[in-house]
């Protein structure tokens, strides 16, 4: 299997000459794995996945991904990675003024393909994530857990290489939670997307493999 992130020697900071966030660390995931990574609350966790979608370029070291230099990458070709990768957000990120159907297909609006395309998407989305009969509902006329449901139907609208998810069942209730887990592993295991996944705790129920990194004092750990 090939890299999709590899990292050596990678530093982050927010200011130039500021403490880093993270330090020196190095590490690779491959295509298809699914990977958490826990530790306290500002341990650099959103940080570091700020980096991999490149809204947060390296202080030093390198850092690729799905075959990008994020170190010296020119905005057209960060605007090509993000195409594809899918990002999943702890509030949500939704445009409420849209309908719910609208905003699964925003990542396939901004890369310009047809409405006709874009609605069949849609259809075949919300399905997925048992959202079909509310596709002309607002956001706001969702629950917290069906919200989050959308928001995996974006992040997965055009077959991203790897999905990155920051604490996202944070904020919701036990069956809520359960069903984002088992669409992400649905993701992981039959398109072989890469997923990464920021959260305080590992779900008890989870039936993939996985590798599990730790971020403490700057480091990043592997726990085997």
């Amino acid at each position: 299997m090939s890299n999709v992130i590899s990292a050596s020697h990678l530093t982050l900071a927010y200011n130039k000459g500021r403490k880093e966030v993270i330090k020196d660390v190095s590490f690779t995931i491959k295509k298809g794995e699914f990977v958490f990574i826990t530790g306290p609350s500002g341990s650099g966790k959103s940080t570091l996945l700020k980096s991999l979608y490149g809204q947060l370029k390296p202080s030093e070291g390198d850092l690729v991904v799905g075959g990008l230099d994020l170190v010296n990458v020119k905005q057209k070709k960060l605007q090509d990675l993000r195409t594809h990768l899918g990002i999943i957000f702890q509030d949500y990120k939704l445009i409420n003024e849209w309908t719910v159907a609208k905003n699964v297909v925003l990542p396939l609006m901004i890369a310009g393909y047809s409405v006709e395309v874009q609605n069949t998407q849609a259809q075949r989305l919300l399905k997925h994530v048992k959202l079909a009969e509310h596709a002309n509902k607002f956001p706001l006329e969702l629950s917290g857990g069906e919200q989050q449901r959308v928001g995996v139907a974006r992040a997965l609208a055009k077959n991203p290489v790897v999905i990155l998810a920051d604490e996202p069942t944070g904020n919701l209730d036990d069956y809520s939670s359960n069903v984002i887990w088992d669409l992400m592993e649905n993701a992981c295991q039959q398109l072989e997307t890469t997923v990464l996944v920021v959260t305080h705790k590992i779900p008890t129920v989870f039936s993939l493999p996985y590798r599990h990194f730790i971020i403490e004092n700057r480091g990043v750990y592997e726990v085997h």
